[in-house]
């Protein structure tokens, strides 16, 4: 690797003898914080901008939860002995009931799909996590490669919320669900790029708050559906896909016209003057006396630059310690994806207020938020995973063991459960940001959140069994997160360390952790 020269140099002065080169040059990241400098307004802005995309994916991913819930109902001839003792609305004569609310209220009463199968009644939600593996396999390595971070970011929104809109033309449940697939194929990159983007816009102080911010907004998301669907709850389901549509193509705009691309991305595709001048338009630093030397970036471009879609996957692959990593962090990421996306979509079936449930559950994240922001920089990344999944693991097992008698308490071992499986999530996705380098650091990101898309797949089966005895299923996500929480032991600790941009760099930074090691 040619010797880096510094990214700034002072140009005003005139000395024509050549100046010393110090022993110690400054490598692309200590670069990057020399001159981004504090975290000034313009970041601020940036991040705040990048991370809001999180309150449009929380709102399309739990949107189901109200527009394919089964409405109330009551009996219509009250004297009916028949329509009193049986709690099947299926096995009731068809005039002897009603629903409580219009029929379009629901998809369910709209379509009459009360006495449908099981596999038809799921299709939807089933439809939209197989768009979000679909469109995580298929735009992967798209903002790594070619489009970068904000045009995948604004492709991605303006998709979902496209046929967001266009789901409110719906004529049946079969169309209904194409668009819904649709929307989680756009939807599967953008906590991706969102994430990414905003802390590779900010210096190493700031990194892992601003990526916590993120889980915030995506909280305040979830937290906004069942004030929606209760301002709207005797209105169709359809405005609640016009109210948070709309503002996700509003959004779409402000992202084309005001987010800068990555920084250190344009430095990784050789787009050195763009990079100069997203530093100097989001720098804290803003002295006279420096200018960029274009010359002396302290880069040398990989073989990455020039890559296609899918070889940043194969670099991953070939190389022997960045497949380590990322089958590990992607296993532990099916464990925590399984419990995360599998509690709430259980909801429905708890006999409870489901505005309530939905609020209550949402709540559970902010906790879990707030410890990641605050506590970030002082959590060994490897450790508070191992220790959150864990312990998730041992309060759901613990729902099933306890009998009938505990019920109170078993309530809260299911919150327990939740907030700590909400926190594993959120640390485990700044590791894995702080696990790869730039070339490839998107892609690896797309990657674990496959899995953890994967792992919500095979929520509704486990849902589904534990229909009969509601604390089993949680026996099941107590048994996955603590067998996947384990794999965290094979990744390296990454707590105060540098962000990598190359390959190579990061294959140098864990020879010398070795050699560290070894010698002491």
């Amino acid at each position: 690797m040619a010797d880096p020269t510094p990214l700034l140099s002072q140009s005003h002065l005139a000395d024509p003898e050549p100046m010393l080169i110090p022993k110690h040059l400054p490598s692309l990241d200590e670069s990057f914080e020399r001159y981004i400098g504090d975290f000034g307004w313009a970041q601020l802005l940036q991040a705040f901008l990048v991370s809001f995309a999180w309150v449009f994916d929380a709102q399309q991913t739990f949107i189901s939860v109200f527009t394919d819930a089964e409405p109330p109902w009551h009996c219509t001839e009250l004297g009916t002995e028949l329509c009193t003792s049986v709690s099947n609305i299926c096995q009731l004569p068809k005039g002897s009931w009603a629903w409580d609310r219009p029929a379009d209220t629901s998809i369910v009463s709209e379509w009459t799909l009360v006495c449908a199968g099981s596999i038809i009644k799921s299709l939807p939600a089933s439809s939209f996590f197989m768009g979000c593996m679909v469109g995580g396999l298929v735009l992967a390595t798209l903002a790594d490669s070619s489009l970068g971070r904000k045009n995948m970011l604004f492709f991605s929104c303006l998709l979902m919320s496209a046929t967001g809109i266009l789901t409110i033309f719906s004529p049946n449940v079969w169309i209904y669900s194409g668009f819904r697939f649709l929307s989680g194929f756009g939807r599967a990159t953008i906590g991706t790029c969102a994430i990414v983007l905003s802390t590779e816009l900010v210096g190493k102080r700031w990194r892992s708050q601003v990526g916590v911010c993120g889980f915030f907004l995506f909280t305040l998301g979830f937290l906004s559906l069942p004030a929606i669907a209760y301002l709207s709850r005797g209105s169709s389901w359809r405005y609640l896909y016009l109210w948070t549509s709309v503002p996700a193509s509003l959004y779409c705009v402000l992202v084309h016209f005001f987010v800068r691309e990555s920084p250190r991305w344009l430095l990784v595709r050789g787009r050195k003057e763009e990079a100069v001048a997203t530093l100097k338009s989001i720098g804290a630093v803003n002295n006279s006396s420096f200018t960029l030397s274009f010359s002396g970036l302290p880069f040398e471009e990989e073989e990455t630059t020039n890559l296609h879609l899918y070889s940043v996957i194969s670099i991953l692959l070939e190389k022997r310690w960045a497949l380590r990593r990322l089958s590990a962090v992607m296993t532990v990421g099916f464990g925590v994806g399984m419990v995360y996306y599998g509690m709430p979509l259980a909801l429905g079936n708890l006999p409870f207020n489901l505005y309530w449930n939905v609020t209550f559950n949402a709540l559970s994240e902010l906790p879990a938020s707030l410890i990641a922001f605050f506590f970030i920089e002082r959590l060994n990344r490897k450790s508070s995973v191992l220790v959150f999944t864990m312990t998730s693991g041992v309060c759901s097992i613990m729902c099933v063991v306890m009998g009938e008698e505990w019920a109170s308490l078993k309530i809260g071992l299911e919150l327990v459960s939740f907030f700590s499986t909400c926190t594993a999530f959120d640390i485990l996705l700044i590791y894995t940001i702080e696990l790869f380098p730039t070339c490839v650091r998107n892609s690896a990101m797309a990657m674990v959140r496959q899995a953890l898309v994967f792992g919500a797949v095979f929520c509704p089966v486990i849902v589904e069994i534990g229909m009969g005895n509601g604390y089993l299923s949680y026996g099941v996500f107590g048994v996955v997160i603590i067998s996947c929480g384990l794999f965290v032991g094979c990744l390296p600790e990454t707590k105060g360390g540098t962000l990598c941009d190359t390959m190579e760099e990061e294959e140098n930074k864990e020879r010398a952790a070795a050699a560290s090691l070894i010698s002491a």
